[in-house]
């Protein structure tokens, strides 16, 4: 299964997306700062760039599995070998405040916000368990408009 994150735009201290499966528009996201960082870059430019619970992660392809979350306690998206970043989710949340590096999913119907954020989550999390169990890999890109 493709997961796509296209960031369409960049807000003061939050970056607004559209998430799709397969080529099919799901939801609208919501993440911190895009601070331009790249899967390709070295590490200690990463690093330099990152501002702790502030910033998206680099854009690039990442693996995704869904498994317990102990911090949420609950079965969560976690986007694998994200260089500079460790636990980074899909979940629900309504602000940037919420996102400490994650990509909350929502709709976008007030500037800076998600909303409805919940049961957008529970849907990604049904139709990527059901893939999980099906033993079909799960592949994020992210790529920014700007």
């Amino acid at each position: 299964m493709e997961l796509k994150l296209q960031r369409r735009f960049l807000g003061r201290g939050y970056t607004i997306g559209s998430l799709s499966i397969d080529g099919a528009y799901f939801c609208d996201t919501l993440e911190d700062a895009d601070r331009g960082l790249t899967q390709a870059m070295p590490a200690e430019e990463i690093r330099r760039r990152k501002v702790a619970h502030e910033t998206a992660i680099p854009t690039g392809t990442y693996r995704v599995t869904v498994n317990l979350s102990p911090a949420k306690r609950r079965m969560l998206p976690r986007l694998l070998d994200v260089p500079g970043f460790s636990g980074i989710l899909i979940h629900r949340g309504n602000t940037k405040n919420d996102s400490s590096g994650c990509i909350l999913v929502g709709e976008n119907k007030v500037k800076g916000k998600d909303l409805n954020s919940t049961q957008y989550e529970i849907r990604l999390v049904d139709v990527l368990t059901a893939t999980q169990e099906r033993g079909e890999a799960i592949r994020m890109e992210i790529v920014s408009s700007g």
